[in-house]
């Protein structure tokens, strides 16, 4: 076993080991609910309450299981595209938005994501927070070193040589999949930096979300340019692994992040409860949402075909 094979090993169990403890966390909420020994979060009924986080619990183990996968040899006899989906809805969700984890973090955050709704307890007290957060940033770097790694001994024709070298086609026309993540991440990173227009509630607006307005936004752009040179195979002289890598990464930010968001958008559209708002205009978040996850979704298929297909079987 290589040195990179051994770093991405520790990885993956140290992945596993640093969720653990908010699915955990995750798992007294929904039976504190039940029992009425916790209450329930803001904005939300407990059968709402229990239905989100019951949907987070099983998210953790998927992503436990992945992470031991990516080491334990099972995990190279199991179908790869499963597990490749599961890796990428993953890494979408988590690698993108490590930096603003760890700041978020160093400025005594409590939630990652404030105005999604998925973590914010009904009583979060600071250690519960700290293992919250560790668990993210530690999943998320723990993929982040161990996924290319298994990659690697798993199919390693699939990241290897330049864009020139299969001719995959001119770079007149961007694929549409490009088109649109660049439409949607302009209009996020035009949120990011204070446009008002499509915001329906000014009020809700805080330094977190402009934050993570302007994280995805910028994936999105990063998502739409990588699948454009990966499928084009232009610039001929790129390394494919640079666009395939971030590409993976991007495309699964938008349909992880958009995926998880959505159903969230339309219970607050069609409950409309007095004490939870986006700030965005719901409708127009429901049409973003939905056009992130359907390119996130076609930038997936691109890369694959453009270079994966004969890989993953």
């Amino acid at each position: 076993m290589g040195r990179w094979d051994r770093a991405g090993g520790v990885a993956a169990y140290g992945a596993a080991l640093a969720l653990t403890p908010y699915l955990l966390i995750k798992v007294s909420w929904v039976v504190g609910s039940l029992l009425g020994l916790l209450p329930v979060g803001t904005g939300f009924g407990k059968v709402e309450w229990v239905v989100l986080n019951s949907a987070t619990i099983g998210m953790a183990g998927i992503g436990i299981a992945v992470a031991l996968a990516l080491v334990r040899p099972w995990g190279m006899r199991i179908p790869g595209a499963p597990l490749a989906f599961c890796a990428w809805v993953g890494t979408g969700f988590l690698v993108p938005v490590l930096p603003y984890a760890v700041l978020s973090s160093l400025l005594g955050s409590a939630d990652g994501n404030p105005k999604s709704g998925s973590d914010t307890g009904p009583s979060m007290p600071v250690w519960e927070a700290a293992l919250v957060q560790i668990g993210f940033v530690g999943m998320g770097l723990g993929l982040a070193i161990a996924l290319p790694t298994y990659l690697r001994r798993r199919w390693p024709d699939a990241f290897a040589g330049r864009l020139g070298d299969g001719g995959e086609g001119s770079p007149r026309m961007p694929p549409w999949m490009a088109v649109v993540g660049a439409t949607v991440g302009l209009i996020w990173l035009y949120w990011a930096v204070g446009g008002s227009a499509g915001v329906a509630h000014r009020g809700e607006r805080d330094l977190a979300w402009h934050l993570l307005s302007g994280v995805f936004g910028l994936w999105a752009f990063v998502a739409s340019a990588a699948t454009w040179a990966a499928v084009r195979g232009w610039p001929a002289r790129v390394p494919r692994w640079s666009p395939m890598v971030l590409g993976w990464l991007g495309s699964g930010s938008l349909f992880a992040w958009s995926g998880w968001k959505l159903p969230f958008t339309l219970y607050l559209a069609v409950a409309q409860p007095a004490d939870a708002a986006l700030p965005e205009n719901l409708a127009l978040a429901a049409v973003l949402h939905l056009a992130a996850v359907g390119a996130g979704t076609a930038m997936l298929r691109a890369l694959v075909r453009a270079r994966l297909a004969s890989s993953i079987s």
